[in-house]
């Protein structure tokens, strides 16, 4: 099973969208907040490249995005796959 990591906020409507497909799909993800907390918001933006938003996505280490990001490779077919590994 994959290791899923989410960089979210409180009340951002995107990273709500992102953890209901990634709970829709039956996975466990680890989540974490930056919301007040600039080193851990620093430590995403590092690891995704310079991107500032929330969420950021990660499977296997790997970046994957967003929100839209996610919901593309869903629609694509390739989350399931990415999911498995």
């Amino acid at each position: 099973m994959a290791v899923i990591e989410i960089y979210t906020t409180p009340f951002c409507p995107y990273c709500v969208a992102a953890k209901r497909l990634l709970t829709h799909k039956g996975v466990s993800y680890n989540e974490t907040d930056v919301s007040g907390q600039p080193e851990l918001r620093e430590k995403m933006m590092i690891r995704a490249g310079g991107r500032r938003t929330v969420p950021q996505i990660f499977i296997n280490g790997r970046h994957v995005g967003g929100s839209d990001d996610i919901h593309a490779l869903d629609y694509r077919g390739q989350l399931d796959e990415l999911l498995a590994s």
